[in-house]
């Protein structure tokens, strides 16, 4: 399992915030609304009280999530060209990852991946395989909530480096150049060796936690 690298804190301020999700959702009456709303502002302020963010503003970034809580889907393309690995820097860090990001509703994964490629890179791609499944405690600017990450193995169509909004260089490495500085939680070190792991042998097993 990836290295955790969130507090405490903000887990228990994530399982708080997804019980009271939950149980709002499952809510029969005002009074049970009540207290699983409470529950919901105690998260808040947790969060409040360890970043200095505006407990108001994460009260409203809350209320915003309805139904039953569930994590959040991260999904990633990993595209190799003459056996080295595409990676894009962030702008908001400036670190490096795999290029992907949240994969919206109605999204079938893979294509969420390939569109990803395209819009962060430059580059059209079709995803092969599916490399892993992870559990995604992301550090960054939606950490409130879980997250899955899913890792395809994509090859390219066609296109050109092409930096985005979003990133600011495009680039391949080999498995023994890979910047130090990754950005946050999009990919750990282990994504990447199993995304070498999976170009080196097309047959090795999904890796998942």
């Amino acid at each position: 399992m990836e290295d955790d690298l969130a507090p405490r804190w903000l887990h228990w301020a994530r399982e708080i915030q997804a019980l009271s999700q939950t149980g709002a959702h499952y809510a029969v009456n005002d009074y049970q609304r009540e207290r699983y709303h409470r529950l919901s502002a105690i998260a808040a302020e947790m969060v409040a009280a360890h970043t200095g963010l505006e407990t108001p503003t994460l009260v409203g970034i809350y209320n915003l999530q309805t139904g039953y809580a569930t994590p959040r889907v991260d999904v990633r393309g990993a595209v190799f060209y003459e056996n080295k690995l595409l990676m894009v820097r962030e702008r908001s860090d400036g670190g490096w990852t795999l290029p992907g990001g949240w994969a919206d509703v109605g999204d079938i994964p893979s294509q969420a991946a390939e569109r990803e490629v395209w819009e962060e890179a430059g580059f059209h791609v079709r995803a092969r395989k599916v490399i892993g499944v992870y559990d995604a405690n992301r550090v960054g600017p939606l950490d409130l909530f879980h997250a899955f990450k899913l890792v395809f193995l994509c090859d390219i169509i066609d296109g050109q480096a092409r930096p985005s909004s979003e990133t600011s260089e495009v680039a391949f490495f080999g498995s023994e150049e890979i910047p130090a500085h990754l950005s946050g939680e999009r990919t750990q070190p282990r994504q990447i060796r199993d995304a070498f792991a999976a170009l080196k042998n097309p047959d090795c097993a999904t890796f998942f936690d």
